[in-house]
């Protein structure tokens, strides 16, 4: 088993050994292998993505998809705004973290410690509790370390805050050198066809910017997804398909799958975020 040693005010990988490769060479290799076997669309005008967070074996590959774009795109982020759900702590409103760094076997991904402090305080608190044992921020930074190289983040996890207090959060912290990346999976244990179903249900409200029909049963991050179709709808956002598929791909066993999907979110013709 994978066990960091301890280093101040640095966020610690916890599913090292388990989601992903422990050691940073296979790590590395293995990123690179999955981002070698994914091909760019062409995104115009990108500034996001919706990218899933389960363990690599499993929606690594649709996560690529996600992550080739952004290397393709060129454009030069220089931070990552991070939202995803919290698995193992309830949240009330949004959770930032105290660490200044976050860990991963690829090297530390500075904090912008700057842009969390000037979050509204009334909605988004300190949590590192909730921060230490989640993969849905830990797992995409891989990636994002990979075709990014140096970023700063702004890692947040979406409790019970309403779609317009997340947007609002979103469109505080989108700049030209911002990315977005919303983390989440779609359906969990349902048989193949049923999870299909569902998950086809749930790309169409997503690329209808619909944030007011999605819930826990279609999408684990809900709260951060419904966030980011409420910011589009208000500046002009399309999201655009690039993946769906599920666990059962992989896995072999349809009978009870979890469903993956990625997508583009692409600023209006005539704006840059």
């Amino acid at each position: 088993m994978f066990v960091p040693k301890p280093r101040a005010n640095v966020r610690l990988p916890a599913v090292a050994g388990s989601f992903y490769p422990p050691a940073k060479g296979e790590l590395r290799a293995t990123v690179e292998a999955l981002l070698a076997d994914a091909k760019p669309s062409g995104q115009k005008r990108l500034i996001g993505v919706i990218s899933p967070h389960a363990g690599y074996m499993h929606s690594g590959p649709v996560a690529a998809s996600v992550f080739v774009e952004v290397a393709a795109a060129g454009h030069g982020y220089t931070r990552v705004l991070l939202v995803g759900p919290p698995h193992y702590l309830p949240v009330r409103g949004i959770a930032a973290s105290s660490a200044k760094a976050f860990a991963t076997p690829l090297g530390d991904v500075p904090i912008d410690t700057d842009a969390v402090a000037l979050v509204d305080d009334r909605l988004v608190s300190i949590d590192d509790k909730a921060h230490a044992p989640e993969h849905s921020i830990e797992v995409e930074l891989p990636f994002l370390q990979t075709v990014l190289g140096d970023f700063t983040l702004i890692p947040l996890l979406v409790g019970d805050a309403s779609p317009q207090e997340v947007a609002g959060v979103i469109g505080a912290s989108m700049d030209g050198r911002t990315l977005l990346v919303v983390s989440t999976d779609l359906s969990h244990y349902l048989d193949d066809a049923t999870a299909k179903a569902r998950d086809r249900a749930t790309a169409a409200a997503i690329e209808r910017l619909d944030y007011t029909t999605l819930g826990p049963y279609d999408a684990c991050g809900f709260s951060a997804l419904n966030g980011a179709l409420c910011a589009g709808q208000e500046r002009g956002w399309t999201i655009n398909r690039l993946d769906l598929r599920n666990s059962g791909e992989t896995s072999g066993d349809h009978s009870r799958v979890v469903g993956y999907g990625a997508w583009a979110i692409c600023a209006a013709e005539s704006a840059s975020t």
